[in-house]
């Protein structure tokens, strides 16, 4: 089996299920208005069919075309680089990365991209992986986990580059991971995640 179909087989667990619940609740409140998304890195896409039935029109943008061709029909998809979109100016109202943008080789080239093909005032929601977070070292420690394909864990340098291109108006911890748990926190060694939301400069 590869590690995209292994990938496809864990999303179908209870706990990632209840995972990606906390992050489609999050997502659907700060993209609200903001209906046309590009998400970028989208995998099988599991949140992005939650997204669409709340009225969202999604294009799921991934290098690997094994993993999108598990994504339903009425969901747009397109095989390509973040770093190279090939999407005309201004075609999204919003532009999601869901723990993908640290596994991108030039994510400042990414975020730049993801400007372009903003509406004027267009949102960016990133959602990063939180080095410090116990949650993210128990995964490190796991040989075969997906996380150690990452590639940039600095998340104030990661901050710092999308702030060349975009108006940063929050940021926050988000949804604590333990011992198999799910909670709600802000609290950074329990938070899983690390969010930015901006807007287009």
């Amino acid at each position: 089996m590869s590690e995209t179909a292994e990938y496809i087989k864990s999303c179908e667990s209870e706990f990632w299920q209840a995972v990606f619940r906390k992050e489609t609740e999050y997502i659907l409140q700060a993209l609200h208005g903001y209906w046309k998304v590009l998400s970028v890195g989208c995998g099988p896409a599991i949140i992005e069919r939650e997204l669409q039935k709340n009225g969202f029109v999604i294009t799921g943008l991934d290098t690997s075309e094994e993993a999108l061709s598990v994504v339903p029909e009425s969901i747009k998809t397109v095989v390509g680089s973040a770093e190279k979109m090939e999407f005309p100016d201004a075609s999204f109202d919003a532009v999601l990365y869901v723990a993908s943008l640290q596994f991108i080789d030039n994510y400042e080239k990414a975020l730049q991209e993801s400007a372009r093909v903003l509406i004027p005032d267009g949102r960016l929601l990133v959602m990063l992986l939180n080095p410090a977070s116990a949650f993210f070292k128990s995964k490190r420690r796991q040989a075969n986990s997906y996380i150690n394909n990452i590639k940039h864990t600095d998340l104030a340098e990661i901050e710092g580059g999308i702030r060349r291109f975009f108006v940063v108006e929050r940021v926050e911890y988000y949804l604590g991971i333990r011992d198999g748990q799910i909670f709600n926190t802000r609290d950074p060694a329990l938070a899983a995640l690390y969010i930015v939301q901006g807007a287009k400069r």
